[in-house]
């Protein structure tokens, strides 16, 4: 596939990424990703080399491999291949309902007493505990992401 910008491979590179580092078995060279991939993967053999582009947004897989991707990571195919979540089987989020992400913004007028008093506790952490709490409410973010409800 050589059709895609550089900025869309450059995308998904980074998707690819954050999907690798969330995984059971996380997956952190080249060469570890191609073999992972290869046990997955019914056709042609990819090289570490190939699988260095896909991580560099050098080049960007064809979309049978991002299917195998998206299996081997267990992200939904249309998160790793467009960015864009996709609706769990199971949920009840309506159509057309809205559903929230990272990117949404705060009406301050809706923020209720609840989330007011886990800013209180928050704030009333040290710096390294407030850092946890970040990177937990980052992933967590993130997983509403990659599926709407």
């Amino acid at each position: 596939m050589g059709t895609q910008t550089k900025a869309e491979r450059e995308a998904f590179a980074e998707r690819l990424k954050v999907a690798l580092s969330r995984g059971r078995k996380r997956i952190s060279t080249p060469t570890a990703l191609a073999e992972a991939f290869n046990l997955r993967w019914h056709g042609r053999s990819v090289t570490p080399q190939a699988a260095q582009k896909w991580l560099t947004g050098a080049a960007m897989p064809e979309p049978g491999k991002i299917e195998v991707l998206a299996q081997l990571t267990s992200v939904p195919l249309t998160w790793l291949r467009y960015g864009l979540p996709e609706r769990r089987e199971t949920g009840a989020h309506a159509p057309g309902e809205p559903h929230a992400t990272r990117y949404a913004l705060i009406d301050k007028a809706s923020v209720t007493a609840e989330e007011l008093r886990l800013l209180a506790q928050l704030r009333l952490m040290p710096p390294p505990r407030r850092e946890l709490v970040r990177q937990l409410a980052q992933e967590l973010a993130l997983e509403s992401e990659m599926w709407i409800k």
